[in-house]
């Protein structure tokens, strides 16, 4: 690990060296002379003093180094049929115009824009002139629910709000002007204007004095020029999903922000300017803020904004089309794309047709990796596949192999090693380190790296309690682990993850590594569920391959007793249930959690982020039968 080994250790030892370097590749208005304050630890500021623009960052110093006309921004959209290329140019003068627009309705520095659409350009447009202004946007999934939608607004207090009149997906349109409506109508904070993009499949009606579409916003819009901001200044806010009450609000900075993302995109990722890169996720999540938008366009590649699916856009070669038509370079995804394109198509037939040559690496994150899917994309591309972990809090890869630093080799269930500035430890409840290969609570040591969260959106203190509080010192990740003999990290879940079966800590990702390597299963999850007599038992539930024709009966049994040969009878995995599909959220995480509360008796609401209610649904009845 020699130039891996040389830059973590600085970063640690030399924390301010090393993030002073990196950030000479960030064109700044007023250059750091501090690079951390800690004058109010356990909070931490990185930057201060020091003045620039994320959005001159990512389009005007393109434009001015002469690289105008290069591609920027890529929009596949199969749902649409359509596709169009921006140029850097092109995008910063649309950027320019829109960010004028909103300067017209009253929007600067400092004030908030929500964000309501779908995977359009006009979202991006709408990020990047906000931070053109030095304005904080708040970007919510398409689609989300009213009430969420609502606290969100509420928690923000946006002066412009932004959205779309619908989002279109396979075979169905999703009005979302109802939903804005509901959530207008819940919420206590009323925005100034709202601004609407009107899609022809589905336009909106416009509330007159407070409504006006987008065509009409940008019409005679004089182009803004960009805000200086402090490097402390929020850039954006994100709120976490699956919250309740009043939502967690995480908070990204300019400074570091820029940073940290055009660091990773050439250290870690090993994108440079002019690649075509592309993250097929959402701007709704953190990969689409860090890995559709900023990081690819801080760095001068050219970025894909993709309006499809996995499967069923039309078909499971989906990726595989984009990757071929557009050269992409690296590519980004969840496991579970790839579990979807593995169960529909196992045996790779439709990558066949697409030459995808140009592929040099693909990165899974956002879901746990199992080994069977690591194998399968890894045999069927030909292309190191690269596990790496990270949350929405950090905003970049806290452990991965560094393609660009150096190329570690893999390990099938080990998102590789810590990333230079993150301090990783695998600590006991009284927070002393545990051995190689000892499970433990994943914590990372403060002060955390340039561009993971520096704080809750109005709220240090509950960021305090939160993150900072159960081991003083440290960043609670709430991931537990284990690293092995050569530093090499595994993450096994959640904490909330790990189960008590009669005294024994066990972990369902254990049993849900060993279920997945199955050859008839494309997908799994296990929960703990509610026992009288040992606390805790395990449950399976399994989404076969389409090529599989077992009898389910039978490979039940065979299900349960792969696990207790693999992991042992204290395991008592006794019941593997054979499903249609897992309940997941449109970020394409499990929802175990929902599945567990369930299954224990308790009347779980469907969650906001759930991508598909009805699967949910479907599995109220198996989760409620008798154990």
């Amino acid at each position: 690990m020699g130039a891996y080994r040389e830059a973590y250790e600085r970063s640690v030892t030399d924390p301010a060296g090393f993030w002073r370097d990196a950030a000479g590749a960030v064109d700044w208005i007023r250059p750091p002379d501090r690079i951390l304050d800690d004058s109010e630890a356990p909070i931490f500021r990185w930057f201060p003093g020091a003045t620039l623009n994320t959005c001159h960052n990512a389009l005007d110093r393109h434009v001015h180094s002469g690289r105008g006309d290069q591609p920027a921004l890529i929009h596949d959209s199969p749902v649409t049929g359509t596709a169009r290329t921006w140029t850097y140019r092109e995008l910063r003068d649309e950027v320019a115009v829109f960010a004028g627009a909103l300067r017209r309705l009253g929007v600067e520095r400092g004030d908030r824009v929500v964000i309501y659409m779908a995977m359009v350009p006009e979202a991006v447009v709408a990020m990047l002139a906000c931070a053109r202004l030095g304005a904080v946007h708040s970007v919510v999934f398409g689609g989300f629910g009213p009430r969420e939608l609502a606290a969100r607004i509420d928690d923000a207090r946006p002066r412009v709000i932004v959205a779309g009149s619908c989002g279109i997906e396979a075979g169905r349109v999703v009005p979302y002007q109802p939903m804005l409506a509901a959530a207008l109508a819940e919420s206590a904070h009323a925005p100034s204007h709202c601004v609407i993009l009107q899609r022809p499949q589905a336009p909106a009606e416009l509330v007159p004095g407070r409504d006006l579409s987008w065509a009409d916003a940008i019409d005679g819009a004089q182009p803004a020029d960009c805000v200086p901001v402090a490097a402390t200044d929020p850039l954006y806010i994100l709120y976490t999903s699956g919250t309740t009450g009043r939502p967690k609000g995480v908070v990204r900075d300019n400074g570091g922000h820029a940073v940290a993302l055009r660091w990773s995109m050439e250290n870690i990722f090993g994108v440079r300017a002019g690649e075509v890169f592309w993250a097929a996720s959402d701007v709704g999540w953190v990969v689409g803020h860090s890995y559709i938008v900023y990081g690819p366009l801080l760095t001068g590649a050219t970025t894909i904004l993709y309006e499809g699916k996995p499967v069923g856009t039309p078909d499971a070669g989906a990726f595989w089309r984009v990757v071929a038509e557009h050269r992409v370079a690296a590519m980004f995804t969840a496991p579970t794309a790839i579990r979807a394109i593995r169960k529909e198509d196992p045996d790779g037939h439709l990558l066949a047709g697409y030459d995808v040559s140009g592929l040099r690496t693909l990165f899974l994150a956002g879901e746990r990796l199992d080994t069977q899917t690591y194998l399968w994309a890894q045999n069927l591309l030909g292309v190191p596949v690269v596990d790496n972990w990270w949350q929405t809090e950090t905003g970049w890869p806290i452990a991965a192999s560094p393609r660009g630093l150096e190329p570690l080799p893999t390990r099938p269930g080990s998102p590789s090693v810590p990333m230079p500035g993150y301090r990783v430890r695998v600590v006991a409840p009284d927070g002393t380190d545990v051995a190689p290969e000892a499970e433990g609570a994943i914590v990372l040591g403060l002060p955390l790296p340039p561009g993971c969260l520096p704080t809750l959106w109005r709220d240090d203190e509950r960021y305090v309690r939160s993150y900072l509080s159960q081991f003083p010192g440290n960043y609670l990740t709430g991931d537990g682990g284990a690293f092995d003999a050569d530093g090499y990290l595994y993450v096994l879940g959640r904490t909330d993850d790990v189960i008590n079966v009669a005294g024994h800590r066990l972990s369902t990702g254990a049993m849900e590594e060993v279920l997945a390597a199955h050859p008839a299963v494309a997908e799994c999850a296990v929960i703990g569920v509610d026992d009288p007599l040992k606390g805790q038992v395990p449950r399976g539930f399994v989404v076969l391959r389409n090529d599989v024709a077992d009898d389910p009966v039978r490979l039940r049994s065979e299900l349960v007793a792969w696990v207790r040969d693999r992991i042992g009878p204290v395991a008592s995995l006794r019941r593997v249930d054979v499903i249609d599909a897992l309940p997941k959220t449109r970020s394409g995480k499990i929802l175990r959690g929902t599945m567990r509360g369930i299954a224990d008796g308790r009347a779980e609401p469907v969650p906001a982020t759930i991508e598909n209610p009805a699967v949910l649904e479907a599995l109220r009845p198996v989760l409620r039968s008798p154990r």
